[in-house]
């Protein structure tokens, strides 16, 4: 042990909960945003560059879709879009077509959807049940696969 150890304990200071901050994670954050126009994007992503933790922002006005990634979060960064822009901010609501096990039940297709997207139903309460297969579905569709050679005589 030197004498710069010995030193360092003598001064230290107690470490807190209170000093300690909790580090944000790196993730992306996409919502959904009413842009009409070239100044509207313009005054989104002026908003959200000037944010700190953010590292890139990517806006596709023709989805309404922004797409933020960063050491930030999710919330503060909805609430800094809606408060700069006076635009209604909401997370974005659609996953891609392939995810969804039943894309076309009710509450699933959107019209307003960009291609290849449907709406996430899995996790809105009201319509995740219709968005499930039940097990007798499930059943019926595993009996008549071309997987299982065994499963029906007459194919």
């Amino acid at each position: 042990m030197g004498i710069v150890d010995v030193v360092s304990e003598y001064c230290s200071l107690p470490r807190t909960r209170r000093h300690l901050k909790k580090r944000k994670q790196f993730q992306t954050v996409e919502m959904k945003v009413l842009i009409d126009c070239d100044g509207c994007e313009r005054k989104v992503r002026k908003a959200l560059e000037g944010m700190k933790g953010v590292s890139s922002v990517d806006v596709a006005a023709r989805q309404h879709k922004v797409t933020v990634t960063g050491y930030v979060d999710a919330g503060k960064v909805m609430r800094r879009v809606a408060y700069k822009t006076g635009k209604r901010v909401e997370p974005w609501p659609y996953v891609p077509y392939d995810v969804v096990a039943h894309p076309y039940a009710p509450g699933a297709y959107d019209k307003k959807a960009p291609p290849g997207y449907v709406r996430n139903v899995v996790s809105d309460p009201t319509a995740a049940p219709l968005a499930r297969a039940s097990s007798t579905e499930v059943r019926y569709t595993g009996a008549f696969s071309d997987e299982n050679p065994n499963a029906c005589a007459v194919m």
